[in-house]
């Protein structure tokens, strides 16, 4: 069973390895990390590369005391949802599918969440739908220490992607600013449509 972090909107990395697994488990034990797929994802827009993040409610500010991811809290008082989803809308309206997938994407935009690992949940369901990828799910109940083959956690780490280039496909932006490797998976899927499935095989 593949080893995975629920992340926003996933890279392109860890959606390649997903579909390559015959089942996949979901790490819920592990401390959250600043500055990982966690809480961020990235889009292509006119101005190239953007960052779409989550705001967190930080109970522990001031102290040492390490909260766990499944734990985080979303910090509803920023209108967080209604500016990803603008920005997706700025940045992919008049791409090759976007209208394709957009009325389910909405659902994800006027849901209320109270806990992050909820929205990276709806992430992955929504994006493993538009793939047609039927895989199951598991949640770890303990956090599991020794790493393996199977052990794809680290890719929840915006420094620990893989060093190879992936090949590339034709973006939005690209005549501007150039190919931008291991966007969200959402960049491929609003391009490629349903032959994202293969190019991520």
């Amino acid at each position: 069973m593949a080893l995975f972090i629920p992340t926003y909107f996933s890279p392109i990395s860890q959606y390649s390895e997903i579909i390559k697994s015959d089942s996949i488990s979901f790490e819920m034990q592990d401390n959250f990390q600043k500055q990982s797929y966690r809480n961020r994802c990235y889009i292509y827009n006119s101005n190239g590369k953007q960052l779409l993040n989550i705001p967190l409610k930080n109970k522990n500010k001031g102290t040492s005391e390490r909260k766990k991811t499944k734990d985080m809290l979303v910090e509803n008082d920023v209108p967080w949802q209604e500016h990803h989803l603008k920005s997706l809308q700025t940045a992919y309206r008049t791409s090759p599918f976007y209208e394709f997938y957009e009325d389910d994407l909405l659902s994800i935009f006027t849901k209320k969440y109270t806990f992050l690992q909820d929205v990276n949940i709806d992430t992955f369901l929504f994006i493993s739908d538009a793939l047609q990828i039927n895989h199951q799910y598991s949640k770890t109940k303990e956090y599991i220490l020794e790493e393996n083959k199977d052990d794809f956690r680290k890719l929840a780490d915006t420094k620990k992607q893989p060093k190879q280039s992936q090949k590339s496909y034709i973006q939005m932006f690209d005549d501007k600013h150039g190919y931008i490797d291991n966007l969200s998976t959402l960049d491929l899927l609003f391009m490629e449509g349903p032959n994202a499935i293969s190019y991520l095989k």
